[in-house]
């Protein structure tokens, strides 16, 4: 029998002193632990937004910017030039030196009165999914419309039968941006507009 060398056998002994438990250990005694199975570490998907952008695609507008509010609708302000270098522009709709519309791609469905240079009345149309804070979009009841906005002033629409109307904020008398719903024959929302008058009241684009 060969005897291994002295150092050989110190060298292996402290390798297992090494592994093995000592008296303090709290884990002496438990089950050993599969470490193939622990190095293993779950890494998160991407978010569909990051595979969009990793794959060069456009990232979509953030939710925020879809909705309108009285001032305006994303870099596009009530009362305000039409901003510079943006997306808004004239695409063979009504243009002129007193008034004009505009729209973007970036908001489909939407479109915009510039009057004497400014912005006065942003649109909602049929085929837009902007909203407004409230949630109440295209398509929401009058029901709906009554339950978030009170004492609007009714007006029979122009073109269609009752109960299609126009719902006005009371405070587009006073020349502040206010709000206008067009409720259709159905009972829904057709439209919404945001501007100041008389512009906001417009029922045919620039008239």
């Amino acid at each position: 029998m060969k005897c291994l060398p002295v150092f050989t056998v110190l060298a292996v002994a402290s390798i297992f002193g090494a592994c093995s438990p000592g008296p303090g250990n709290s884990n002496a005694g438990a089950p050993a632990v599969n470490t193939a199975e622990t190095a293993i570490v779950p890494i998160a998907s991407p978010s569909p937004l990051a595979t969009e952008n990793v794959a060069g695609e456009t990232a979509p507008t953030p939710a925020s910017a879809r909705v309108i509010g009285l001032a305006g609708l994303g870099d596009l302000r009530i009362g305000e030039p039409a901003p510079k270098g943006g997306t808004w522009g004239e695409r063979g709709a009504q243009t002129g030196d007193a008034c004009r519309t505009v729209t973007s791609p970036d908001y489909p469905g939407a479109y915009a009165i510039v009057a004497d240079g400014k912005v006065q009345r942003i649109t909602v149309g049929q085929r837009s999914d902007v909203k407004l804070a409230e949630g109440l979009g295209v398509g929401a009841t009058e029901k709906d419309v009554k339950k978030w906005f009170a004492g609007f002033r009714e007006e029979p629409h122009k073109y269609e039968d009752a109960p299609a109307k126009y719902l006005t904020a009371p405070n587009a008398a006073n020349g502040s941006s206010a709000l206008r719903f067009e409720i259709g024959h159905d009972g829904k929302v057709k439209l919404i507009h945001v501007g100041t008058m008389p512009v906001l009241g417009y029922v045919e684009g620039c008239a």
